[in-house]
């Protein structure tokens, strides 16, 4: 079983900036942090930014250029850090994590509970 934890949210004035944190941790032959997605209340739960497989980064379009993500594959843990903070990032945000059980099985994804990010104009 894997275990994905989330921290780091809380209340912030527009403007402002939060450093999220995503640990993943278990009994698997590999485990992998992909990204980082958020849900708004009444609404669908949407992407926000991922690794690619060379190790850079993809984000969506409305976090470009304030959003950055990084990891430590070694410590299975990744980062979201926050800039120019809006009131409409107001959600919780949550980490992906991919796991592979054997080296020939099919990955498995998972997730954290999720940890609540809220911005106030």
């Amino acid at each position: 079983q894997v275990q994905v934890v989330e921290s780091g949210g809380g209340l912030v004035q527009a403007g402002g900036s939060l450093r999220l944190s995503c640990a993943a941790s278990g009994s698997a032959f590999s485990i992998n942090i992909m990204g980082w997605y958020r849900q708004a209340p009444g609404k669908q739960r949407e992407y926000v930014a991922s690794f690619t497989s060379s190790d850079s980064a993809n984000y969506a379009d409305s976090v470009k250029g304030r959003f950055t993500i990084s990891r430590d594959n070694a410590k299975n843990t990744a980062y979201l850090q926050m800039n120019s903070l809006k009131p409409e990032d107001t959600a919780v945000y949550y980490c992906n994590a991919r796991a592979f059980k054997f080296s020939f099985s099919r990955p498995n994804d998972y997730w954290g509970q999720g940890t609540q990010v809220t911005v106030s104009s």
